[in-house]
């Protein structure tokens, strides 16, 4: 392995030949070009000026280039290496990241910014081994490697991030004793297992092997001293088995290559306890490592080393037929070797070797212009590392809480605690979830939220990596809006539990009061008037109206509910809940089930220029007696008809079969202020909401001046009308809006 303070060891930037290190970097990737050469030169010279211009002691210009190192012999393409000398200076915020976008391009910002969020790992997590909400320290672990794969959305991520981890690692030599254990946890936990899961070999074992030096010294010294003292025995043995196996090999026809593997102290130590054995009981520390062309070399040499040499039961795995879940390929197998001492031997293609120690990165391949791109499983690569869950036989064995994961990481969000603790959530989940995630007391307390160090409604949705903090009161109260599915407070089944039993805690009479107010709200948002709730109450099983306003008040009947059946009732009663109806605009597509969303009553016609089909983005053109030509937005025409006759071009879209709308009235009332009309208009648009006519008035409330705006809208069903409504209501300066008729 290449390392700047091995091979290059140099003290400061003063010393560096960029020239020779270009060139050095270029021949080792593979892109040896003018066009990399000229960028990744312009990138050591933007770095070096960026250090110049650090505090004393900045080494990110160096730095930088021990990443690049590292990423230049797993073959990283020229962007990620430009992103590996750039990344620490940008860390270091000794050069912007809107800068590196410029003067480099977006790709190359935007792999540092992936990186830069992964970085939140190292700031906030804290290593304390006590217990975290009832999980243990290596549940917290599990949690950060899921945290890690569910922001990968490139693997070079991934690959940046491994290399910059090595690099700090192996700067941590002469650094404090509470330092280097800080560091060693973080990389054991997190990137050596991630490195495994990517197949990269190498780093994997290094990565392994520094941490557990740091982690526990006596016994990383302890077997370093026993294969040191080995060392020339060991060597003497297997270039006598390889003489053998070298002549067997020509002897076969076959072209191959063959070297002592090196066995790495932790996977020595790891056996030892694994197994409960000593040292002189590992079998692998002499091993030979055999490289063939084809795979069924792989299985000829296999016969001839047991036909040489008796093999150990339960010693062999074929990891060709049965690949590991990283991709990793190979024989291996123990036998009785010369002078019946135990060798271990692994078969394996040159193809399978590159794998093994590149992993992904042996599926770059090359197309014009120096630049390379992946194999054609590449996505599929992408896609894989984004499921993997299964980390934990990289823990201890004995640890069965580590062998379930409930649930995909597709399908959840990770976030931190102020403590850097990770708490996993639903999708979608919000502050008010994560409270009661926390604990049901601060969930109960819970009065706001700040997330990435700003106060945000406790509705808002989280994403992962952000850093949640409860704003707490000193008195229990939770509100019982937060039940209001359409509101958005809780998403998590655990919340909405924790505040249906709060209330159902609470007397009968001060949940009576409480539901009054909320159900005369909510009849009075939809102008719903004349109701019968002593019928409700009977089709719910409930004794007269206190026995139903109860139930709502405990949070065992739902408002939305309440609200349906009495719709349902003046249906009945022929007094319709008056809400005109309209089909939404669509015409089907070419007879397949398929519409077009956006024309009506006009003849469509796909475009033969570019021969649009569903799923490609589309734009519409009236044309002048044919109806209205459908292209593809990226269509040369239709770009070019937007400049000479934009009056003719319709915004279209493809759907399925044109829903029902409903048209009805709204009112919103409010003090007035600058802006109020735009996030009126955004909240509507963000809901789905079609506004047909507005018609506003300005007055005086209270002295103070107001705003009321009337506006017919097309709404899908009820249930959206009352979720946009108290959207509207959570607006600031908005006091009232709601459903209201013309006289």
């Amino acid at each position: 392995m290449v390392q700047v303070r091995q091979t290059n060891p140099l003290q400061n930037q003063a010393d560096v030949d960029i020239g020779n290190w270009v060139n050095r970097i270029c021949s080792t990737s593979g892109l040896d070009s003018g066009d990399m050469k000229t960028a990744l030169a312009k990138a050591c010279e933007v770095a070096s000026q960026a250090q110049a211009k650090g505090p004393e002691g900045s080494n990110c210009f160096l730095f930088g280039m021990e990443i690049a190192e590292i990423l230049a012999e797993l073959h990283m393409d020229r962007d990620g290496l430009v992103a590996a000398v750039l990344y620490r200076a940008v860390r270091e915020e000794l050069l912007p990241l809107t800068r590196v976008g410029k003067q480099f391009g977006e790709p190359v910002a935007k792999l540092i910014s992936s990186v830069l969020k992964m970085a939140l790992i190292s700031t906030l997590r804290n290593d304390s081994p006590t217990e975290v909400f009832g999980q243990g320290a290596t549940r917290q672990a599990a949690k950060v490697r899921e945290l890690v794969v569910s922001v990968i959305d490139d693997v070079r991520v991934a690959l940046l991030k491994i290399a910059e981890r090595t690099c700090t690692i192996r700067a941590v030599k002469s650094a404090p004793e509470g330092k280097q254990i800080q560091v060693a946890k973080e990389v054991f936990d997190v990137y050596a297992p991630l490195a495994h899961r990517l197949g990269i070999g190498h780093l994997k074992w290094e990565l392994e092997d520094m941490a557990f030096r740091y982690l526990e010294p006596l016994e990383y010294k302890q077997i370093a001293k026993l294969l040191d003292e080995r060392r020339l025995g060991r060597q003497q043995y297997i270039e006598e088995a390889i003489d053998i196996l070298q002549t067997e090999l020509k002897n076969a026809g076959i072209e191959g290559e063959m070297s002592g593997r090196a066995k790495h102290i932790y996977s020595i130590w790891r056996k030892m306890q694994r197994k409960d054995i000593g040292f002189s009981q590992v079998y692998d520390i002499r091993a030979v490592r055999i490289l063939v062309p084809e795979v069924q070399d792989c299985y000829t040499m296999l016969g001839i080393v047991h036909s040489l040499w008796r093999n150990i039961p339960n010693e062999f795995d074929d990891y060709i037929a049965s690949p590991k879940e990283n991709g990793y390929r190979s024989l291996h197998t123990a036998v009785i070797g010369p002078h019946r001492r135990i060798l271990e031997i692994q078969i394996r293609t040159f193809e399978m070797h590159a794998e093994a120690e590149l992993g992904v990165c042996a599926h770059w391949r090359y197309k014009g212009s120096g630049q390379r791109v992946a194999a054609e499983d590449y996505e599929d690569k992408i896609a894989w590392l984004r499921r993997v869950l299964e980390w934990q036989e990289e823990l201890e064995a004995g640890d069965d809480t580590l062998r379930t994961i409930d649930s995909k990481i597709d399908s959840r969000i990770y976030v931190f605690t102020p403590d850097g603790h990770v708490v996993d959530l639903p999708a979608g989940a919000t502050p008010l979830d994560f409270a009661y995630r926390v604990h049901t007391e601060v969930g109960h307390c819970c009065r706001g939220a700040k997330v990435n160090g700003k106060i945000v409604p406790l509705n808002t949705a989280l994403n992962t990596s952000d850093q949640v903090q409860i704003i707490t009161g000193k008195h229990q109260a939770p509100s019982r809006d937060w039940l209001v599915t359409s509101m958005g407070y809780l998403k998590t089944v655990r919340g909405r539990a924790k505040v249906r039993q709060w209330f159902r805690q609470q007397g009968r009479e001060v949940n009576i009061e409480a539901a009054r107010s909320m159900l005369d709200r909510e009849l009075r948002l939809l102008d719903i008037k004349d109701i019968n709730l002593d019928k409700i109450a009977g089709k719910f099983n409930k004794q007269g109206v206190d026995g139903l306003y109860a139930a709502v008040g405990a949070g065992d009947i739902s408002v939305k509910q309440v609200v349906r059946s009495v719709l349902l009732e003046q249906r009945r009663q022929r007094r319709d809940f008056s809400l005109p109806t309209r089909v939404d605009k669509a015409v089907k597509y070419e007879g397949a089930d398929i519409y077009i969303h956006g024309v009506d009553n006009l003849l469509t016609r796909k475009a033969h220029c570019c021969n649009p089909v569903p799923g490609d983005e589309i734009g519409g053109y009236i044309t002048e007696g044919r109806g209205v030509s459908i292209h593809r937005k990226d269509c040369g025409n239709l770009l070019r008809l937007q400049v000479e006759e934009p009056e003719r071009i319709l915004q279209v879209s493809w759907g399925h079969a044109p829903g029902r709308l409903y048209q009805v009235d709204i009112r919103i009332e409010a003090y007035d202020r600058p802006g109020l009309l735009r996030d009126i208009t955004t909240i509507l648009d963000m809901q789905g909401i079609l506004v047909k006519s507005v018609n506003s008035s300005i007055g005086s409330r209270n002295q103070v001046d107001t705003f009321m705006l009337d506006a017919t809208v097309d709404v899908k069903s009820v249930d959206s009308l009352t979720a946009a409504l108290k959207k509207l209501e959570q607006i600031p300066n908005i006091y009232s809006a709601r459903r209201f008729e013309h006289a």
